[in-house]
């Protein structure tokens, strides 16, 4: 791997990161199998950017931990939306962002209010996997459809995703897409956009790993693509994912027409009282002055995609995989191993790594692993190696 000596400093920074360490922080990913290596749920290891830190430590000292104020809400409307003109060139307005807790809340409140009772919630698969569990809990019928697999990409399969649609609904999107690493073209998200305007369903779109994008990839919202899009959409993102936030829960729920900023200004107040103060303060000092931190870990993560791609081929050569495009996720398929029954399983209990089973991501996803490569080098080696020594 070429580095360069600002990127030979940030590696060295963060390859001396411990499991010990990690462990001592508490975390539930290190916490929640013991002495395992962990690779399952979506948290890095890389520590708390300062100008984060430093935002949380001075709410924290000046008392600002009660109810979200008003002011703040306005502050991280802002916030996101600079970021996203400067980011990904979406102008929305700074009022059309919203607070909810988390990603999960936001795409909940939107099944709740902008889907009728029993309507179809169609799901791309292999999915992030409470994708697969919220409709049935409000009381809506999960639709999967799966994504077709070709020698280098995972496709939408658009004459699936047309009729399970049929009689409206609403898809869920995940772009970059959890766990595959798929970033959708603006042509793809266009086609999907045509469907379901003909539709006339819904899209809730995850867009929470837009900011992990490697070098290559771009990012289009789904809702800036057309007027059509941005008439159909509720966009759900938040800085948890790219600066590890997920527990000071802050998320952006994006509306991009009038009638839905005018409906959850009518329904919204309650939902959007789970958003933290300190989380929208994180929020808040990700989005403004988070962007070296966030590039130093992306060059980071991207050398570990490399690494990941060469240590697959000299320790687990029978594994397939697509590389990812973005986010810090790998799916990893296992199914030529001559593994017997869930490989997430085998390699928990043979090799002392977790991994997340690609069953609980739908039926497209059985046989496969979710990875986490979000680790410091040395740990992600004795992962891969020890995946490998279990085979033999």
């Amino acid at each position: 791997m070429l580095e360069t000596p600002a990127q030979a400093a940030v590696a060295a920074r963060f390859d001396a990161i411990t499991a010990e360490q990690l462990r001592d922080v508490g975390s539930l990913k290190w916490t929640g199998f013991a002495q395992l290596l962990p690779a399952w749920v979506a948290e890095m290891d890389f520590g708390l950017a300062p100008p984060i830190a430093k935002a949380v430590q001075n709410a924290v000292a000046q008392g600002l931990t009660g109810y979200l104020p008003a002011g703040l809400v306005d502050a991280m409307g802002a916030a996101c939306s600079d970021f996203l003109l400067t980011r990904h060139g979406w102008d929305v307005p700074a009022d059309w962002i919203r607070p909810a807790s988390d990603v999960l809340t936001a795409l909940e409140s939107t099944i709740k209010y902008f889907s009728a009772p029993g309507a179809r919630i169609v799901v791309p698969t292999p999915a992030y996997m409470p994708f697969l569990k919220l409709p049935k809990i409000h009381g809506r019928q999960l639709v999967e459809v799966p994504l077709l697999r070709t020698d280098s990409s995972w496709e939408m399969d658009y004459a699936a995703l047309d009729a399970a649609l049929a009689g409206g609904g609403m898809l869920v999107l995940c772009n970059p897409h959890n766990p595959l690493g798929k970033v959708y073209s603006r042509d793809e998200l266009l086609r999907i956009s045509k469907i379901v305007a003909a539709r006339g369903a819904r899209v809730f779109s995850d867009e929470i790993h837009a900011p992990l994008v490697y070098d290559g990839g771009t990012h289009v919202p789904y809702a800036s693509v057309g007027s059509a899009a941005a008439g159909h959409t509720v966009t759900g993102t938040s800085a948890s994912k790219a600066w590890n936030l997920a527990g000071l829960k802050a998320a952006q729920m994006i509306f991009s027409n009038a009638a839905d900023r005018e409906k959850w200004a009518e329904v919204g107040e309650f939902a959007e009282h789970g958003a933290s103060t300190l989380g929208v303060v994180a929020n808040i000092a990700a989005y403004r002055d988070g962007g070296p931190w966030r590039s130093d870990v992306l060059g980071y993560l991207d050398g570990n995609r490399q690494l990941l791609g060469e240590l697959l081929g000299e320790h687990l050569p029978g594994a397939g995989w697509l590389r990812p495009a973005g986010t810090y996720l790998a799916f990893l398929d296992c199914s030529q191993l001559g593994i017997a029954g869930s490989s997430a399983d085998f390699f928990r209990e043979d090799a002392g790594v977790v991994l997340v089973n690609g069953a609980e991501c739908g039926v497209a996803g059985r046989g496969w692993v979710r990875l986490n490569f979000a680790v410091p080098r040395p740990i992600l080696r004795r992962i891969v190696e020890q995946m490998g020594a279990a085979l033999h």
